[in-house]
Formats: C-alpha cells, sequence, structure tokens
C-alpha cells in the first residue's frame, strides 16, 4: 500500500508545500510542488551544501520569473526538472521523489 503524504488540495496551485517521509527507512524532508492536478516531489536539500531550501518549515523563496531559490547560497532551480541554472551548484539537480496524485491525495509512488 502506498503512503498517503497529503491532500492535495493542502498545495496551492502554483505553490509550495513541505512533508515528512520516511524513504528507505530514513525520515527525509520533502518539496511538493504543484500544477494544476500534478505534483512534483525533491529531497528538500540543495545539493551546493546539503542545507535545506525552505528559509523557515514549508516556506520557500521563488524568484518572479519562477524560479526555486535556496535561501542558505541563493541557488535557482526551474521547476520542470529541478535543474540549479544560477548559483554554486549550476548543473546540478535536486533529488526527484516519485509521487502520484489520485483520490484527491498526494502518495509516495509504488
Amino acid at each position: 500500500m502506498s503512503t498517503l503524504l497529503l491532500p492535495l488540495d493542502r498545495i496551492e496551485d502554483g505553490g509550495f508545500a513541505e512533508h515528512e517521509a520516511t524513504l528507505d527507512g530514513d525520515a527525509e524532508s520533502l518539496l511538493l510542488y504543484r500544477r494544476g492536478e500534478a505534483v512534483q516531489a525533491w529531497l528538500n536539500i540543495c545539493p551546493h551544501a546539503g542545507r535545506r531550501l525552505d528559509y523557515a518549515p514549508g516556506q520557500f523563496l521563488r524568484t518572479k520569473e519562477g524560479l526555486l531559490v535556496c535561501a542558505a547560497h541563493g541557488a535557482s532551480f526551474e521547476l520542470s526538472r529541478g535543474e540549479c541554472v544560477a548559483g554554486p551548484c549550476r548543473g546540478a539537480s535536486l533529488r526527484a521523489v516519485a509521487v502520484e496524485v489520485r483520490d484527491g491525495g498526494v502518495y509516495l509512488a509504488e
């Protein structure tokens, strides 16, 4: 059985959410990004220095161009693939976590 992370309506369309989940036996912070009925997820860890991306729990920065910005060192990530397009880790990517949306919820994919 797959794990329910949270109801889809807890993430504003075009917005972010942070949620804790157990992956491979370890507790991890996930960054969830919603676009319509689709949700993408990544580990909430910047590839530059291993710090969380949020500046406060569940609070993320975004540029006026729509890039996600790491609060610690300013790395900027595009949100279709999670690739760093500016800052200290240019060319690196966020680590994707497979999720699926069904029955009004966001679940870890099996």
